[in-house]
């Protein structure tokens, strides 16, 4: 389904609609937006269309260079391939009930995987869907591992209906020129140490199939009733990790040419430990598994610091909002913006609501921030991180928004990106504009 068509574009000048259903292209007929994109690289297409019950045929004529010019709606829940797994450290079963129903959808659909990187098990995968990804070229995949030890990869996700041997079908999906990326969630206690060793060392046989191997600290909530017992990675082990998963860098730079395994910003975090310099990121290939996003902010805001006015008007005092985890960094940063007229503070804001070890300014509440602010001297206006805000309604997770937060703290309330620039920009323009 055309979501929207963007004006003066070769779809828009061939008379393609928002709300259009497209059927077919150039005869070959549409199952989601993965085929369209597929095959709408001819410079020209005949389309067959759905107007309203009505169907319709257009030809659209690319311009070269240029793309088609048209947005398709994302696919909605009941066609979303859902997983059947139910893992031990599912974030989505530790969630707390009555929240947006969105949140709650666990899907396993390597579509998704392909268009948006979120990760997959591969283990409901049918033989159809891996001819599909082969003959299509759909890479990169995201692929959640966890542990190459067919037991213990069983025993973690839960013991699916379908158990299948992971390695085999990456294996297969190398060879097909498949590119993967794999992630691990370390429990401690279940697939660590020597079990984590192995699932690094047989991933790292199928490279370059196998690009990255993300190690991910388990994320735990206060919710977690009737779930098996878990724990948190601890300073001291974080710190081990870290020295552990550098070495294994070394090592894999000599014989692979990359680095293969990277721990999370989180790990770095918990131990303590200064982040590596950005070459050892190698592209920062895994932001949205938060690996780099320390280094890539860190770095950023140095260069911007050299671009900073001596000072400006009308003098302000800016609060700013993260998590408690990037509060001590985000801190010692802002203590370098030597500007006339600024004053500025961190509010770093436990994360009451999911409890637990959770400490990522991205999942905070509302009422958090509202429950933590009150009372308390903001200044002249308050920043948050645009990433806690979810869905185009631009709330937070439980449904709260900056204005609310605005209408109880009075004072005013804006969302900010999580990039120096952004945030810089935020703090040193007009408050008013902001």
């Amino acid at each position: 389904m055309v979501a929207q068509v963007r004006p003066r574009s070769s779809a828009a000048e061939a008379g393609l609609l928002a709300g259009d259903r497209l059927v077919s292209i150039n005869g070959v007929p549409l199952r989601d937006s993965i085929d369209f994109y597929f095959q709408a690289g001819e410079e020209s297409l005949l389309i067959e269309l759905d107007r309203g019950g009505s169907t319709a045929s257009l030809t659209v004529h690319r311009r070269m260079g240029k793309d088609l010019g048209v947005e398709l709606l994302p696919p909605r829940p009941a066609e979303i391939s859902t997983c059947a797994n139910k893992c031990v450290f599912c974030f989505i079963h530790q969630l707390p009930k009555g929240m947006r129903k969105s949140l709650y959808v666990k899907d396993d659909d390597y579509r998704l995987s392909f268009l948006h990187g979120n990760y997959i098990t591969l283990t409901d995968l049918p033989e159809e869907a891996l001819e599909r990804i082969e003959k299509q070229r759909l890479s990169p995949l995201y692929v959640s591992v966890h542990a190459t030890d067919q037991e213990l990869r069983y025993a973690l996700l839960g013991k699916p209906r379908v158990k299948g041997d992971l390695l085999p079908r990456m294996a297969r999906l190398a060879r097909a020129g498949i590119r993967m990326h794999a992630q691990i969630v370390l429990c401690p206690g279940w697939n660590d140490g020597p079990h984590l060793e192995k699932s690094v060392k047989d991933l790292a046989d199928l490279h370059p199939g196998v690009a990255t191997v993300a190690v991910v600290p388990v994320g735990l909530t206060r919710f977690r009733d009737r779930l098996p017992a878990l724990r948190t990675v601890a300073p001291a082990e974080a710190r081990d990790l870290v020295a552990t998963i550098e070495g294994w860098q070394r090592g894999y730079r000599r014989r692979l040419g990359s680095r293969l395994v990277f721990a999370a910003d989180e790990l770095y975090l918990a131990a303590g430990l200064e982040p590596p310099p950005p070459r050892a990121y190698e592209g920062f290939p895994l932001l949205e598994d938060g690996i780099g996003l320390v280094r890539r902010f860190t770095e950023g805001f140095r260069r911007a610091l050299h671009h900073l006015p001596r000072e400006v008007h009308p003098p302000r005092a800016v609060s700013i909002v993260t998590g408690e985890l990037f509060a001590p960094r985000l801190t010692a940063l802002l203590d370098q913006v030597r500007v006339d007229g600024v004053s500025l503070t961190v509010l770093p804001v436990a994360n009451a609501f999911f409890g637990g070890n959770i400490g990522v300014a991205g999942l905070l509440t509302g009422q958090d921030v509202l429950a933590q602010l009150s009372g308390r001297p903001l200044g002249d206006f308050v920043l948050v991180p645009d990433v806690a805000l979810r869905d185009e309604a631009n709330v937070f997770l439980d449904d709260l928004t900056p204005a609310d937060l605005e209408a109880h703290l009075r004072i005013p309330v804006r969302a900010v990106a999580p990039t120096p620039r952004a945030l810089l920009r935020a703090l040193l323009r007009d408050p008013v504009a902001v």
